[in-house]
């Protein structure tokens, strides 16, 4: 006999069909005036009046200890017998509106009072006997919409998914928690794309007493369909907010998304121009009618100082310990420029770098200049180097492009004397990530590849071309966890580059290839692998080749799935200035990653197969 609550109902069934649909609901069958109380008799101290037993299957009894409205009492220390059956009566019908939030809606209820043992410093014990019954089980589950967009056209895929992978099927037991997280899993559905204002029109669970079937029906409202307008600056006075609007990149004219909004407040809050960014679509010019609106998003702003220093202490095991210093200077005098000048104390690798960015012009494109000396181990030598570099770049949402002059000076000091050599080529890159996160992917690919043309300048002037790719692809493999849908998957990495110039043409190596290292070949030092002098020294090579496949699965405690995962991998690698002698170097070992708030944090040890040694690998984060 399906009872819902405006039906009415014989007499016996009428008490437990309200108490379910009030429990449906959310509501307390406990007055205001009983919780007023019970809540003042909770803070009363003192040694307990009674022991509290529940006997009962393993779900129940957890659930009734904790959240019985009996426990509050126990700490009366003056409470009669009498009194305490009083509560007990009460506890019933508590009893039976816990456990219906478990599916349970036809239980056996005993309550007990007995004299406590003359050791206990209670004076009773009260014994809950609970045998539940079985559960209900979902019948029929109808999701239905309405409203002036309730046959939007362009929603119609959206509707059909949450229709579609609606998580209460029939056949299912039914929990309160899990008909409150379906209803909320369609309206975030709704509400992260196209219907920002989406709400529950209505929803009700019909519970059948006889046969403990529950019949389940909710109703969506999707509202207006709405589409990004403007973006508006709120908060910015020192800097450019048109400018700064452009780094945003908010895709005006397009449909709403909740992830494309996330998107650009990650892009201005990462600018440096800002200490605090909150972005909000304006839903209030919207009309109750409304089947489509265009709306202006707000950036709600906090500016960062106009400069900055930034002191900072690391250590990597490709480089050792490091001591960095860095300026920030937000707004150039006269150009208005950004500029970030590194400097970085690190006795394998001192640096010093300036990079001066403008804000994007109305096509997107952003002019850049930069500058940098180094002292690194290329190889077996130490190079000292300087680069200049200048040109202009493009973000969009997946694809960064950009093109730019650069000259570079090298010179080599190690076991053999090697010429300093010069050059200045013109260059265009181009980056496409398309993977499902920009700090923790699970699954995706990129790839990016870089071309360049030029003249050496010194020692001789002699044309050369450079060009160089690498790819990445996350591929999952194996089931999915029900709970956080993570599952295994194969990570497959490849690079490849080469330097065409006259084998008698000396380029300098900060142009050419080394490999080996956190991100490269594990099992080896940082730019280890190289091309060998007539001395047999490792140095930078005109060609490049390197691989990786890595298996990483995540680590399961108790049968839950942990925010850490295990990795296997190979990695292989070779760098060489002649084809036909390739002497490839490989490592094979074993990590694991733990997916932290800003990325993923990597421990790996790995073994050279060729150097036959171990080696520990540290990384933070994650970069294509």
């Amino acid at each position: 006999m399906p009872l819902s609550l405006p039906t009415q109902a014989p007499a016996i069934r009428s008490a437990f069909l309200l108490t379910a649909a009030l429990l449906l609901s959310g509501c307390s069958l406990l007055s205001k005036e009983k919780s007023r109380d019970a809540q003042a008799v909770s803070s009363v101290t003192g040694p307990p009046s009674f022991a509290l037993q529940v006997e009962a299957p393993d779900d129940v009894r957890e659930l009734l200890t904790k959240h019985m409205e009996l426990q509050r009492f126990r700490q009366q220390p003056d409470l009669q017998r009498r009194e305490l059956s009083r509560l007990l009566g009460a506890a019933d019908k508590n009893i039976r509106s816990l456990i219906g939030t478990l599916g349970y809606f036809s239980p056996t209820i005993a309550l007990e009072i007995q004299e406590a043992p003359e050791a206990s410093e209670e004076r009773y014990v009260v014994i809950v006997r609970v045998d539940p019954g079985p559960p209900a089980q979902i019948s029929t589950a109808q999701v239905t919409f309405s409203g002036p967009t309730a046959n939007d056209a362009g929603g119609a895929t959206q509707r059909a998914l949450i229709q579609n992978t609606w998580p209460l099927k029939p056949g299912q037991r039914f929990t309160q928690s899990a008909w409150g997280g379906a209803k909320s899993q369609g309206l975030r559905s709704l509400q992260q794309r196209r219907y920002p204002t989406a709400a529950i029109a209505s929803s009700q669970a019909v519970i059948d007493a006889d046969t403990q079937e529950a019949q389940l029906d909710v109703n969506y409202a999707p509202g207006p369909a709405y589409t990004f307008g403007a973006l508006r600056i709120e908060g910015g006075q020192r800097y450019d907010t048109e400018g700064t609007a452009r780094i945003a990149r908010l895709p005006e004219g397009r449909e709403y998304s909740q992830q494309e909004m996330l998107d650009a407040q990650q892009r201005l809050a990462s600018s440096g121009y800002y200490d605090s960014v909150f972005l909000t679509l304006d839903t209030s010019a919207a009309q109750p009618e409304s089947t489509a609106v265009t709306a202006p998003v707000i950036a709600q702003v906090r500016e960062a100082q106009l400069q900055k220093w930034v002191l900072g202490v690391g250590v990597s095991t490709d480089s050792g310990p490091r001591l960095s210093v860095d300026h920030i200077h937000n707004r150039l005098p006269f150009i208005g420029w950004r500029a970030v000048t590194k400097a970085n104390i690190n006795k394998k690798n001192p640096l010093l770098s300036t990079n001066w960015t403008a804000l994007p012009d109305q096509t997107g494109w952003a002019w850049f200049t930069g500058a940098k000396a180094e002292r690194e181990e290329t190889g077996d030598f130490d190079t000292n180097s300087l680069q200049l570099r200048a040109g202009r770049s493009r973000s969009e949402d997946r694809i960064d492009r950009n093109y730019y002059l650069q000259y570079d000076y090298a010179r080599q000091q190690g076991g053999e004397e090697l010429p300093s050599s010069s050059s200045i080529t013109a260059n265009y890159g181009w980056t496409g990530r398309y993977f499902d996160s920009p700090t923790n992917p699970t699954s995706g690919h990129g790839f990016a590849w870089e071309v360049g043309a030029g003249t050496t300048l010194t020692p001789t002037r002699e044309p050369f071309g450079r060009v160089s790719a690498r790819w990445l692809s996350l591929i999952g493999i194996g089931e999915r966890d029900e709970v956080t849908l993570r599952r295994s998957r194969l990570a497959l990495r490849a690079a490849g580059g080469a330097v065409i110039a006259r084998d008698d043409v000396a380029i300098p190596v900060t142009q050419l290839f080394l490999t080996g290292g956190d991100t490269t070949v594990r099992g080896y030092s940082y730019q280890s692998i190289g091309a060998r002098t007539e001395n047999g020294l490792v140095t930078g090579g005109r060609y490049l080749a390197a691989g990786s496949i890595e298996w990483q699965r995540p680590i399961t405690v108790r049968g839950n799935t942990s925010d850490w995962e295990s990795t296997l991998f190979l990695d292989a690698g070779t760098v060489t200035d002649n084809l036909d002698a390739m002497n490839v170097r490989a490592g094979v070992g074993t990590g694991i990653r733990w997916r932290s708030p800003v990325g993923p944090v990597q421990a790996d040890i790995a073994y050279g197969l060729q150097s036959q040694r171990l080696r520990l690998h540290l990384r933070l984060g994650f970069t294509f």
